[in-house]
Protein backbone atom coordinates (compact mmCIF):
# COMPACT_ATOMS: atom_id res chain seq x y z
CA UNK A 1 0.00 0.00 0.00
CA UNK A 2 1.55 3.44 -0.62
CA UNK A 3 1.19 6.05 1.50
CA UNK A 4 1.77 9.23 -0.75
CA UNK A 5 0.52 10.00 -3.95
CA UNK A 6 1.16 13.24 -6.25
CA UNK A 7 -1.33 14.19 -8.45
CA UNK A 8 -0.19 15.52 -11.89
CA UNK A 9 -3.24 17.86 -14.00
CA UNK A 10 -3.67 17.87 -17.54
CA UNK A 11 -3.72 20.55 -19.82
CA UNK A 12 -4.54 24.07 -18.72
CA UNK A 13 -5.75 22.93 -15.68
CA UNK A 14 -4.55 22.76 -11.72
CA UNK A 15 -5.18 20.89 -8.67
CA UNK A 16 -9.23 21.84 -8.98
CA UNK A 17 -9.52 19.12 -11.43
CA UNK A 18 -8.72 16.57 -8.16
CA UNK A 19 -10.51 18.68 -5.76
CA UNK A 20 -12.83 15.61 -5.17
CA UNK A 21 -10.07 13.13 -4.88
CA UNK A 22 -7.78 15.12 -2.76
CA UNK A 23 -10.86 15.60 -0.10
CA UNK A 24 -11.61 11.79 -0.35
CA UNK A 25 -8.42 10.36 -0.03
CA UNK A 26 -6.10 12.89 1.97
CA UNK A 27 -7.11 11.17 5.17
CA UNK A 28 -5.19 8.01 4.30
CA UNK A 29 -2.67 9.12 1.98
CA UNK A 30 -0.30 12.09 1.64
CA UNK A 31 -1.88 13.85 -1.02
CA UNK A 32 0.11 16.34 -3.35
CA UNK A 33 -0.73 18.36 -6.48
CA UNK A 34 2.27 19.13 -8.44
CA UNK A 35 2.00 21.85 -11.01
CA UNK A 36 3.24 21.22 -14.22
CA UNK A 37 6.35 23.45 -15.14
CA UNK A 38 8.74 23.22 -17.83
CA UNK A 39 9.21 23.68 -21.56
CA UNK A 40 9.22 19.70 -22.03
CA UNK A 41 7.34 17.01 -20.91
CA UNK A 42 11.11 15.84 -19.26
CA UNK A 43 11.40 19.40 -17.38
CA UNK A 44 8.04 19.21 -15.81
CA UNK A 45 8.95 15.53 -14.47
CA UNK A 46 12.24 16.96 -13.55
CA UNK A 47 9.95 19.50 -11.65
CA UNK A 48 8.03 17.06 -10.29
CA UNK A 49 11.23 14.86 -8.86
CA UNK A 50 12.26 17.98 -6.98
CA UNK A 51 9.54 18.59 -5.27
CA UNK A 52 7.88 14.91 -4.57
CA UNK A 53 8.53 12.43 -1.63
CA UNK A 54 11.24 10.15 -1.27
CA UNK A 55 9.20 7.39 -2.61
CA UNK A 56 5.42 8.01 -4.12
CA UNK A 57 2.26 7.08 -6.25
CA UNK A 58 1.52 8.87 -9.32
CA UNK A 59 -1.30 9.83 -10.88
CA UNK A 60 -1.65 11.96 -14.10
CA UNK A 61 -4.40 12.88 -16.16
CA UNK A 62 -3.72 13.82 -19.75
CA UNK A 63 -0.99 15.86 -20.20
CA UNK A 64 0.14 15.16 -16.93
CA UNK A 65 -0.25 11.21 -17.24
CA UNK A 66 3.12 11.66 -20.15
CA UNK A 67 4.38 13.82 -17.31
CA UNK A 68 3.62 10.75 -14.91
CA UNK A 69 5.21 8.11 -17.81
CA UNK A 70 8.24 10.55 -17.66
CA UNK A 71 8.93 10.55 -14.13
CA UNK A 72 8.56 6.67 -13.73
CA UNK A 73 11.62 6.72 -16.77
CA UNK A 74 13.49 9.19 -14.76
CA UNK A 75 12.83 7.40 -11.73
CA UNK A 76 11.64 4.09 -11.21
CA UNK A 77 12.92 3.16 -8.27
CA UNK A 78 10.95 6.19 -6.47
CA UNK A 79 7.66 5.25 -8.12
CA UNK A 80 5.77 2.51 -6.45
CA UNK A 81 2.18 2.65 -8.68
CA UNK A 82 1.42 4.43 -11.58
CA UNK A 83 -2.18 5.75 -12.69
CA UNK A 84 -2.90 7.10 -16.26
CA UNK A 85 -6.40 8.64 -16.92
CA UNK A 86 -7.58 9.53 -20.55
CA UNK A 87 -3.76 9.33 -21.46
CA UNK A 88 -1.77 9.17 -24.59
CA UNK A 89 1.08 6.98 -25.17
CA UNK A 90 1.93 8.32 -28.48
CA UNK A 91 3.70 11.09 -30.08
CA UNK A 92 0.78 13.72 -31.25
CA UNK A 93 0.08 12.83 -35.15
CA UNK A 94 1.44 15.82 -37.81
CA UNK A 95 -1.76 16.61 -38.60
CA UNK A 96 -3.32 17.09 -34.75
CA UNK A 97 0.19 19.00 -33.87
CA UNK A 98 -0.57 21.70 -37.36
CA UNK A 99 -4.07 21.86 -35.95
CA UNK A 100 -2.67 23.52 -33.06
CA UNK A 101 -1.38 26.36 -35.22
CA UNK A 102 -3.70 28.22 -36.73
CA UNK A 103 -5.73 27.80 -32.70
CA UNK A 104 -2.57 29.15 -31.24
CA UNK A 105 -2.69 32.03 -33.63
CA UNK A 106 -6.08 33.06 -33.22
CA UNK A 107 -5.43 33.02 -28.65
CA UNK A 108 -2.72 35.00 -29.33
CA UNK A 109 -5.39 37.62 -31.03
CA UNK A 110 -7.35 38.00 -28.11
CA UNK A 111 -9.89 34.88 -29.03
CA UNK A 112 -8.51 32.76 -26.20
CA UNK A 113 -12.39 31.85 -24.58
CA UNK A 114 -13.02 30.87 -28.22
CA UNK A 115 -10.37 28.50 -28.79
CA UNK A 116 -10.74 26.37 -25.73
CA UNK A 117 -14.29 25.62 -26.87
CA UNK A 118 -12.25 23.47 -29.62
CA UNK A 119 -9.49 22.41 -27.49
CA UNK A 120 -12.17 20.42 -25.35
CA UNK A 121 -15.46 19.98 -27.44
CA UNK A 122 -18.49 19.36 -25.27
CA UNK A 123 -18.92 15.85 -27.47
CA UNK A 124 -15.76 15.07 -25.31
CA UNK A 125 -17.65 14.95 -22.36
CA UNK A 126 -20.60 12.36 -21.22
CA UNK A 127 -24.00 13.67 -21.87
CA UNK A 128 -25.36 14.76 -18.11
CA UNK A 129 -27.22 17.72 -16.95
CA UNK A 130 -23.72 18.48 -15.34
CA UNK A 131 -21.53 18.64 -18.77
CA UNK A 132 -22.14 22.40 -19.67
CA UNK A 133 -21.25 23.83 -16.24
CA UNK A 134 -17.95 20.57 -16.23
CA UNK A 135 -17.15 22.39 -19.54
CA UNK A 136 -17.06 26.09 -18.34
CA UNK A 137 -15.59 24.63 -15.08
CA UNK A 138 -12.24 23.55 -17.12
CA UNK A 139 -12.20 26.42 -18.94
CA UNK A 140 -12.41 28.86 -16.26
CA UNK A 141 -9.04 27.27 -15.07
CA UNK A 142 -8.18 27.48 -18.66
CA UNK A 143 -8.64 31.46 -18.22
CA UNK A 144 -6.98 31.89 -15.26
CA UNK A 145 -3.82 30.02 -16.44
CA UNK A 146 -3.63 32.51 -18.92
CA UNK A 147 -2.44 32.91 -22.99
CA UNK A 148 1.46 32.38 -22.03
CA UNK A 149 0.46 28.97 -20.64
CA UNK A 150 -2.06 27.91 -23.39
CA UNK A 151 0.70 28.44 -25.75
CA UNK A 152 3.79 26.83 -23.64
CA UNK A 153 1.64 23.90 -23.08
CA UNK A 154 0.47 23.45 -26.76
CA UNK A 155 3.79 23.19 -27.82
CA UNK A 156 4.72 21.22 -25.17
CA UNK A 157 1.42 19.04 -26.25
CA UNK A 158 3.03 19.12 -30.04
CA UNK A 159 6.82 17.47 -29.53
CA UNK A 160 5.09 15.47 -26.17
CA UNK A 161 6.98 12.01 -26.96
CA UNK A 162 6.44 8.55 -27.83
CA UNK A 163 6.09 6.67 -24.19
CA UNK A 164 5.23 2.78 -25.33
CA UNK A 165 8.60 1.45 -24.82
CA UNK A 166 8.53 3.26 -21.31
CA UNK A 167 5.17 1.57 -20.38
CA UNK A 168 5.93 -1.98 -21.46
CA UNK A 169 9.01 -1.99 -18.97
CA UNK A 170 7.26 -1.53 -16.25
CA UNK A 171 6.86 -3.67 -14.20
CA UNK A 172 4.71 -1.68 -10.78
CA UNK A 173 1.22 -2.04 -10.23
CA UNK A 174 -0.82 0.17 -12.89
CA UNK A 175 -4.18 1.83 -13.47
CA UNK A 176 -5.24 3.45 -16.24
CA UNK A 177 -8.72 4.73 -16.18
CA UNK A 178 -10.92 6.13 -19.58
CA UNK A 179 -14.15 7.66 -20.20
CA UNK A 180 -16.28 6.18 -22.34
CA UNK A 181 -17.64 8.77 -23.77
CA UNK A 182 -14.17 10.61 -24.23
CA UNK A 183 -13.28 11.53 -27.57
CA UNK A 184 -10.12 13.20 -27.37
CA UNK A 185 -8.16 10.28 -25.53
CA UNK A 186 -10.70 7.53 -26.75
CA UNK A 187 -11.57 4.05 -24.98
CA UNK A 188 -9.40 2.02 -27.42
CA UNK A 189 -6.37 4.13 -26.80
CA UNK A 190 -6.43 3.26 -22.92
CA UNK A 191 -6.95 -0.28 -23.88
CA UNK A 192 -3.98 0.20 -25.78
CA UNK A 193 -2.22 1.53 -22.98
CA UNK A 194 -3.34 -0.93 -20.34
CA UNK A 195 -2.10 -3.66 -23.26
CA UNK A 196 1.37 -1.51 -23.27
CA UNK A 197 1.76 -2.42 -19.34
CA UNK A 198 2.61 -6.01 -17.95
CA UNK A 199 0.48 -5.21 -14.44
CA UNK A 200 -2.43 -2.69 -15.64
CA UNK A 201 -5.79 -2.57 -14.87
CA UNK A 202 -8.17 -0.68 -17.30
CA UNK A 203 -11.50 0.91 -15.60
CA UNK A 204 -13.10 2.57 -18.81
CA UNK A 205 -16.10 4.56 -16.95
CA UNK A 206 -19.13 4.27 -18.79
CA UNK A 207 -20.45 7.90 -17.50
CA UNK A 208 -17.56 9.72 -18.28
CA UNK A 209 -15.90 11.60 -20.85
CA UNK A 210 -12.58 13.51 -21.24
CA UNK A 211 -12.45 14.52 -17.18
CA UNK A 212 -13.94 11.56 -15.12
CA UNK A 213 -12.54 13.21 -12.44
CA UNK A 214 -15.45 15.61 -12.70
CA UNK A 215 -17.84 14.18 -14.12
CA UNK A 216 -17.86 11.08 -12.13
CA UNK A 217 -16.04 12.15 -8.95
CA UNK A 218 -16.80 9.59 -6.68
CA UNK A 219 -16.15 6.58 -9.48
CA UNK A 220 -12.74 8.03 -10.15
CA UNK A 221 -12.15 8.00 -6.04
CA UNK A 222 -12.98 4.48 -5.39
CA UNK A 223 -11.39 3.60 -8.47
CA UNK A 224 -7.83 5.36 -7.12
CA UNK A 225 -8.41 3.94 -3.42
CA UNK A 226 -9.25 0.24 -4.41
CA UNK A 227 -5.56 0.70 -6.77
CA UNK A 228 -3.64 2.26 -3.48
CA UNK A 229 -4.58 -0.40 -1.37
CA UNK A 230 -4.71 -3.12 -3.21
CA UNK A 231 -1.23 -5.47 -2.48
CA UNK A 232 1.40 -5.68 -4.94
CA UNK A 233 1.70 -8.94 -6.40
CA UNK A 234 4.56 -11.03 -6.52
CA UNK A 235 6.90 -9.73 -10.23
CA UNK A 236 8.66 -12.81 -11.54
CA UNK A 237 11.37 -12.14 -13.96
Amino acid sequence: MSDALVFLPGFLADGRIFADQVSGLSRDFAVMVAPLKGESVTDMAEHVLAHAPPRFSVAGHDLGASVAAEVLRRAPDRVERIALICANAQSEPPNAAAAREPRMVRAKSGRLGEVLLEDLPIGALAESPHRNAIRDYWIDMALEAGIETYLHQSRVMQRRPDQQNILRRARLPALVVGGQHDTVCPPRRQDFISQLMPRAHLEIIEGAGHLPMLETPQTVTRILRTWLQAPAPLVLT
